[in-house]
């Protein structure tokens, strides 16, 4: 099943040519399928990249998948044309009545600064309380995976000496987890980082499940019990 994207995102083109399966909103309203929506909150600054590479994943599915794009309001991107972010994306207030399936939040290159100095934290703080009630399950992803578990657990984060990056061994410890289905026992991943968190913190807290860790990079995919909230360590 295709993917559904705006006809004029760069995205749409580049998938093509991978003959990736994508569908403009116009032809998808025509089928009378309701697709699985998905909201997804860029805050990296290479948001075109960023774009390609999550509709990419997100193609690879057998559902009908419709991307909603959302943008910080009181942080303005240097790095993507104000034309790009007014054509593509949407506003808190513009979508804060709305109920999204799924919901996934980017990291950002900012683990060097204290969460309250980041200039949109208040506002990424009314994002994720809204995830609660309104997104069946969000997926937070490196910086957003921190911050993430620092506001919905208050698992602090910890500055490394150096930085963590490389391919690492990790290996699955809740393998009747549905998130995990199909892993092999033992994986590979990267990490590029200069932050981790406090294992101590993750262990003292009852509503986390560790999913797959790292003797070496520590944690990487943890869960609540629900799997309403996910965070993925990278």
């Amino acid at each position: 099943m295709p993917l559904i994207i705006p006809k004029e995102l760069p995205a749409y083109d580049e998938l093509s040519r991978e003959n990736v399966f994508v569908m403009h909103r116009e032809r998808a309203q025509s089928q009378h399928i309701r697709p699985l929506r998905i909201l997804i909150l860029n805050l990296m600054p290479t948001k075109i990249v960023t774009e390609t590479q999550l509709a990419r994943l997100l193609a690879n599915s057998p559902l009908q998948v419709q991307i909603t794009f959302l943008k910080t309001a009181t942080h303005d991107t240097t790095h993507t044309p104000p034309e790009h972010m007014q054509a593509f994306y949407k506003s808190f207030d513009e979508i804060k009545n709305e109920r999204f399936d799924g919901m996934i939040i980017t990291g950002a290159p900012i683990e060097d600064l204290d969460y309250e100095d980041v200039d949109y934290w208040d506002e990424l703080c009314t994002i994720m309380d809204y995830t609660k009630e309104n997104v069946y399950s969000t997926i937070h992803l490196c910086w957003g995976a921190l911050a993430g578990l620092y506001y919905h657990f208050g698992i602090p984060k910890v500055h490394l000496p150096e930085k963590m990056f490389g391919v690492f061994e990790h290996r699955v410890t809740r393998p009747s987890n549905p998130l995990v289905r199909g892993f092999d026992e033992v994986f590979y991943a990267p990490h590029s980082r200069w932050a981790g968190l406090d294992r101590a913190a993750i262990d003292a807290c009852p509503d986390l499940r560790i999913l797959a860790e790292s003797d070496v990079a520590g944690p990487m995919l943890l869960s609540t019990e629900s799997g309403r909230q996910i965070f993925v360590i990278g």
